[in-house]
């Protein structure tokens, strides 16, 4: 089946929806999930419509929402149930980045999280310390600037787990298919180009082990978070890192990446593929099986796969002066991408027009998620213990404050 491509965000920085819904089908993709990202204070359902009317006259392929929350009252918890029920919201970004501009502080997250359950939403995370990110920053800036100048500094983020809950993991094709010893590259303007937040690690084994993991459903679904900047728009931090502009691409890359670092290397079978880049994603926010399946009444989205590739920015569609993928020999990519019962690109050939594509709402409490959910609160449900009463001596006890007192000798 066509594949979904869960994370996008904010497509239009640089290049139309146009451009990149051509790149999307390029790569395979049917369907993409972008990402509406109002500023503190704006109104959710304002900046969805907004979306919504730029959006609808130029993509090509078929798409839905997350909605960011980027801060909190009662008006957002008010607005995030009208997405849900009358707009086909049903999944929702927080950022413990991004201090001061989109940010959450804890109690934020929990009630954010709180009204998704009540609303059966998905809850999303950009998981990093906001705190920690700023302070190391200003100092960074005010005391290192002269020394790091015309390089890249990397901040690291700290990885998280699920400890009982229901948690899916999603890595993303750069992750997946290159890593962070690019920031060295003497060439400034191709050490910018990878700059992305969260960054991605050094070590070059991390992304075999992020796949060994994708291929053994420790992680269980993969995006892009597409955001393209030119060179030239990447050299508004020229003389301080911190200014260069965060995102790199992959809407056209991902499938032929993940095919090459998961089926051709011997990881992953063709079925694994078909999930971690299509059905699991279908699955996680209820568009199944309308999406993620070939079968009688879901859309005839699909994908001929064949051939092989050299990733280039010369051959590419997206619009971008490079490709963070530059030169991977891939033994894998779409030739023909079907998108509901209609060809859509053939052969390097696009047959498909601004507007052809469909919001596509989705509905509350996807069963993939919740049955899981529902099951647990079941059986974990606090239960009385029925007991004989305690019928013996009673004997008070006094308390006092101790105060421990050390000698330390230098």
């Amino acid at each position: 089946p066509g594949a979904s491509s869960v994370l996008q965000r904010s497509v239009s920085q640089h290049w139309g929806l146009k451009i990149f819904c051509f790149a999307a089908v390029a790569g395979g993709t049917t369907m993409i999930l972008d990402f509406v990202i109002p500023q503190k204070g704006c109104s959710l359902l304002e900046a969805y419509e907004r979306w919504r009317t730029t959006a609808d006259p130029k993509v090509c392929c078929d798409y839905s929402l997350h909605m960011a929350v980027t801060w909190w009252d009662d008006t957002v918890k008010k607005e995030m149930e009208t997405l849900v029920h009358e707009k086909g919201v049903n999944s929702f970004k927080m950022f413990m980045a991004y201090k001061d501009v989109f940010m959450l502080r804890d109690h934020e997250l929990y009630a954010v999280f709180a009204q998704c359950k009540e609303t059966g939403a998905i809850a999303q995370v950009h998981a990093e310390n906001g705190d920690l990110i700023a302070e190391v920053r200003i100092w960074i800036s005010t005391f290192l600037n002269l020394i790091i100048k015309h390089s890249v500094l990397i901040l690291y983020h700290t990885d998280c787990f699920s400890s009982g809950r229901v948690v899916f993991g999603e890595p993303i094709a750069a992750g997946l298919g290159t890593d962070g010893t690019h920031y060295w590259h003497k060439d400034w303007a191709h050490a910018a180009s990878f700059v992305m937040g969260p960054p991605l690690r050094p070590d070059p084994s991390t992304p075999g082990y992020l796949m060994d993991l994708l291929a053994n459903d420790d992680l269980s679904v993969t995006g892009t978070d597409n955001c393209t900047f030119s060179v030239c728009q990447k050299a508004l931090g020229k003389d301080d890192f911190t200014k260069i502009p965060n995102g790199v691409n992959g809407v056209e890359d991902r499938m032929s990446v993940i095919w090459e670092k998961g089926v051709h290397s011997g990881k992953m079978d063709e079925n694994r593929f078909v999930a971690v880049t299509s059905t699991n994603a279908a699955k996680i926010f209820n568009l199944y099986p309308r999406k993620g399946r070939i079968a009688k009444g879901s859309d005839a989205d699909l994908v001929i796969w064949h051939s092989w590739m050299v990733i280039s920015a010369k051959t590419h569609h997206q619009a971008v002066d490079y490709n963070i993928f530059e030169g991977m020999l891939c033994h894998g990519l779409p030739v023909v991408t079907i998108s509901r019962g209609k060809v859509v690109y053939e052969n390097g050939q696009l047959f498909t027009n601004p507007g052809a594509g469909r919001y596509i709402p989705r509905k509350p409490f996807a069963e993939f998620v919740y049955k899981r959910i529902n099951q647990r609160e079941k059986v974990g449900k606090p239960s009385a213990v029925c007991r004989e009463p305690y019928t013996g001596e009673i004997i008070s006890v006094r308390l006092c404050t101790c105060f421990v007192f050390y000698r330390i000798q230098v």
